[in-house]
C-alpha cells in the first residue's frame, strides 16, 4: 500500500491509494476525490492523507485484520506506527525491542491518525464500514476541558467529539526569523526575484504558496488602484485561493488583501525592472517565473 498522484485531463492533481499491484484501492480513491473536489483541499493534503491512509491499510494487511473494523485495535497501530520502519526487510518484519530507536516522532504518528480518522469517517458515512466505528475513535466530551479562551462568551456546556486516540507532542517554541537573520538572507540573494521572495515572506507574511501562487494582476503597488478597477486604496496584494498550475495554494478560502509597506513596493519595483530586461512584456502572468533557468518565463 502506498500513496500515488493521479493527474486528470484537466490538470488537476490528486493522491490516492494503491496496492502492491498498482490497483487503486477503492474507499480510499472515493475519500480522496472527496477532498479535492467535494471539499475543495490543497493537493498537498490529499498527499499527506492518502500517506497516512496507506499506513493504516498496510498495518491492517500485515496483521491479518479487516480494516472497517480495525478501529478498535488502534493503540497497537499506534505501537507499529512507533517502532516499524516503513520499508522493511523483505526477510521479515524488524521488531524493536526495549531501547529501540522510533521510526516515527510524535507529530507524524498524529498526522497518520488523523487521516487514519477520516477515512474511517468517511467509510461510515458512504455505508462501507459500520456506524460503531464511529465511537472507536471519537468518544464524547465536553467544553470544560478546553481553554478559557476557546469556550465561548456564553459559558454553556456544549458536547463535541474528541478524538480518542492521540499522542502526547513535545512542547515546541517557534523559531521566527529574526531581522538580523532576514537581512542576512536579504543580501544574500543574487536577482531582484530573490530578494521579493524573501521580503514577501518576512514583510507582508505570505506563506510559501500564496507567494508563488501570486500573478501580476494581484499585485497593485500604486496609492490609487481606482484606474485598475480596485476601490482600496494603498499599495496592497490581493491572495486568491486558485487550482494554480504550478502547484502552489493559499489555505485561506476566501480571497483577502494583504496591504504592503515600502520595502515590498520598493522590491517589486526593482523585480519587474529585472523582469522587463530579460522577458519584456511577455512571460507567464505569475509573478514569479524562471529568469535564469528552464523554460525562461515560465512559472
Amino acid at each position: 500500500m502506498r500513496a500515488f498522484p493521479v493527474t486528470l485531463p484537466s490538470g488537476t492533481r490528486y493522491w490516492t491509494v494503491v496496492d502492491d499491484e498498482l490497483q487503486v484501492v477503492p474507499v480510499a480513491d472515493q475519500w480522496a476525490r472527496h477532498q479535492r473536489f467535494g471539499k475543495s483541499r490543497a493537493e498537498l493534503t490529499t498527499r499527506t492523507n492518502a500517506g497516512g491512509a496507506a499506513l493504516y491499510l498496510r498495518w491492517c494487511r500485515a496483521t491479518a485484520r479487516d480494516w472497517r473494523t480495525a478501529a478498535r485495535d488502534l493503540g497497537l497501530f499506534m505501537v507499529w506506527l512507533k517502532l516499524v520502519p516503513a520499508r522493511q526487510d523483505r526477510r521479515g518484519a524488524l521488531l524493536s525491542g526495549p531501547g529501540g530507536k522510533p521510526v516515527r516522532q510524535e507529530r507524524r504518528i498524529n498526522v497518520v491518525l488523523s487521516a487514519t480518522r477520516g477515512l474511517l469517517s468517511y467509510a461510515v458515512s458512504v455505508g462501507e464500514a459500520p456506524r460503531h466505528v464511529l465511537g472507536q475513535i471519537y468518544e464524547l466530551a465536553d467544553s470544560r476541558d478546553l481553554p478559557v479562551e476557546a469556550q465561548g462568551e456564553d459559558f454553556g456546556l456544549s458536547y463535541r467529539l474528541r478524538a480518542r486516540h492521540r499522542v502526547q507532542e513535545p512542547q515546541s517554541v517557534l523559531d521566527r526569523a529574526s531581522d538580523d537573520e532576514i537581512v542576512s538572507m536579504f543580501l544574500k540573494c543574487r536577482c531582484a526575484r530573490d530578494r521579493l521572495v524573501v521580503v514577501l515572506l518576512a514583510r507582508a507574511g505570505l506563506r510559501r504558496g500564496q507567494a508563488a501562487g501570486l500573478r501580476r494582476s494581484d499585485c497593485h503597488m500604486l496609492p490609487d488602484s481606482r484606474a485598475l478597477g480596485c476601490d482600496y486604496k494603498g499599495p496592497h496584494l490581493h491572495v486568491r485561493r486558485r487550482d494554480n498550475a504550478n502547484g502552489a495554494w493559499s489555505k485561506s478560502r476566501a480571497a483577502w488583501i494583504q496591504p504592503v509597506d515600502f520595502l515590498v513596493v520598493q522590491a517589486f519595483e526593482q523585480y519587474i525592472d529585472e523582469r522587463f530586461e530579460l522577458l519584456g512584456a511577455g512571460g507567464s502572468d505569475f509573478l514569479l517565473v524562471n529568469l535564469f533557468r528552464g523554460v525562461i518565463g515560465a512559472r
